[in-house]
């Protein structure tokens, strides 16, 4: 079957799906805040609202209700650490399946239990889809039970697709753009497919976070490739390959790719909240994230464009890391490391130099007779210009100031540790770690590198995520590297050096 009979076939999928049973068709709501701010009109589908808070119900079901009955008595199986699962289970029990579904041990409870409410056999497994995902297909040879796919199954991309027909029938084909969040590309292949054989004056751009934009990476190479490293903010997008018949359907097809930040993305989350009053997952903002920055990139006016909040299945306690980066995403707030002479009247003349500014937040510590540094949040009303302004106004008043609004690890864990330098310290290393949310991860942590290696700075905090992210110096002579990067291996979390840091060189 050659490419154009593969699109063609899930077109005739998409208008014989079978999602109705359980989806509904979702409302395409104006988003009237972010579109007089922009000069276009954005519209957002909310398949928040569908019985999962998701649209991977769609797929799922699809899939599920044409399998064959040997199939279905078979019993049914998949890996996922969400949407997936959930859309798994709502199906089987509408259809009265056996089912399993196998999650991480770090799935957060709220999901365990979401699942679990729909009659599914959870089994926990291992710190990462990859783990949950090897036990599935080990489970699915040893009892025959039918493994069903997340996004890589003609099925599963039909059932998603049937988004693009909703969108063609409410809207019509009188629209400039098409967003689409982009993790493993189920629902890209199916509305993509769809809208470029019913619509192809529609452009259809790709939306990923920067840290997980597999298939922009692929794009480029004309190829699938293998990201070395995964953001894990957006876990509901956060994979390190396209899938092979996504890649294939729609390679040729998407006009073009957005990456957006995770500061972006919480304030696509804000965005949200503030014209809908829904609260997105990450990945559900991913569209809205992608609109904005797009439209400013390519000078967007009078255009409309429209994106797809594709699911709300947040741990609650999530919200205060989001809002705490919504205000940098909103452009809204700068952070500085600024030094000052250790002396009487420095603050005094540091604060009247800022007269005018909102200070949002305020660290100091003091580290010697001659000079302190102090971390500062300044509130802004005109964007990236205010920023680089304010910036060179302190720097004409003297001060030598380093800007930190993009610096992950100031923003993640600096701002809240902040207790100046221990002189005493030699040989300090400083690494950043994701660890996988469930009992014994720290202490496995511990065990590893705690008792080996003198451990001289720490700063965890929980974000309601599958994955903590943890801030550590660890004592390493020189003579002892090799011993300290074997360890590190036998660890096996994800980690990142960040001994160069600027801000952990100015404050820790």
């Amino acid at each position: 079957m050659n490419l154009t009979e593969k699109h063609d076939e899930i077109v005739q999928k998409i208008h014989s799906s079978t999602v109705y049973d359980v989806a509904k068709i979702s409302d395409l709501d104006l988003l009237k805040n972010l579109s007089k701010q922009t000069g276009n009109k954005l519209l957002i589908k909310r398949e928040d609202t569908q019985c999962v808070h998701s649209f991977k119900l769609r797929g799922a079901y699809n899939k599920i209700s044409q399998l064959s009955e040997n199939e279905k008595t078979a019993g049914i199986i998949t890996a996922s650490a969400g949407n997936h699962a959930q859309g798994v289970a709502y199906s089987c029990q509408k259809l009265g399946l056996k089912n399993s579904i196998v999650m991480p041990e770090t799935t957060p409870l709220i999901k365990v239990n979401a699942v679990k409410s729909y009659g599914a056999d959870v089994v926990l497994h291992g710190d990462s889809y990859d783990d949950a995902y090897n036990k599935a297909k080990e489970i699915a040879e040893k009892t025959k039970m039918t493994y069903i796919p997340p996004y890589d199954d003609a099925m599963v991309i039909a059932g998603q697709g049937t988004i693009a027909k909703e969108i063609l029938d409410q809207l019509g084909h009188d629209f400039d753009y098409m967003f689409i969040p982009t993790g493993g590309g189920g629902l890209l292949a199916g509305m993509t497919t769809y809208l470029k054989k019913m619509a192809p004056n529609i452009k259809v751009i790709a939306v990923e976070p920067i840290d997980s934009a597999c298939f922009h990476h692929a794009k480029q190479a004309g190829k699938r490739i293998i990201l070395d490293q995964v953001g894990i903010f957006a876990d509901g997008v956060a994979v390190k390959q396209i899938g092979e018949l996504p890649f294939e359907l729609c390679e040729s097809l998407v006009d073009d790719t957005i990456q957006v930040s995770t500061d972006e993305i919480c304030a696509g989350i804000k965005d949200i909240y503030d014209d809908c009053r829904a609260i997105a997952e990450p990945a559900g903002a991913l569209s809205v994230a992608g609109m904005k920055k797009y439209s400013k990139q390519h000078n967007l006016q009078n255009k409309t464009l429209v994106g797809i909040l594709c699911g709300a299945n947040i741990n609650f306690h999530r919200l205060r890391h989001i809002s705490e980066r919504a205000q940098i995403g909103e452009k809204e707030e700068a952070l500085y490391a600024v030094e000052i002479p250790e002396k009487k009247g420095s603050f005094l003349n540091f604060c009247q130099a800022l007269t005018g500014k909102s200070i949002s937040e305020f660290n100091y510590r003091f580290q010697d007779s001659k000079r302190a540094f102090v971390f500062v949040g300044i509130e802004l009303k005109n964007g990236e210009s205010e920023r680089i302004d304010t910036k060179i106004h302190l720097e004409n008043q003297g001060y030598k100031v380093t800007d930190l609004t993009d610096d992950d690890i100031s923003k993640t864990h600096i701002r809240y540790m902040i207790g100046g330098k221990a002189a005493s310290i030699n040989d300090e290393r400083l690494y950043r770690f994701e660890f996988p949310e469930r009992p014994g991860a720290l202490l496995r942590f511990l065990n590893n590198l705690g008792s080996k290696f003198n451990i001289s700075l720490f700063h965890y905090r929980n974000h309601g995520a599958a994955y903590g992210r943890v801030l550590a110096g660890l004592v390493v002579p020189e003579n002892e590297l090799q011993l300290f990067e074997a360890s590190l291996k036998e660890l096996n979390y994800t980690y990142f050096d960040e001994s160069d840091n600027t801000a952990y060189r100015l404050f820790l």
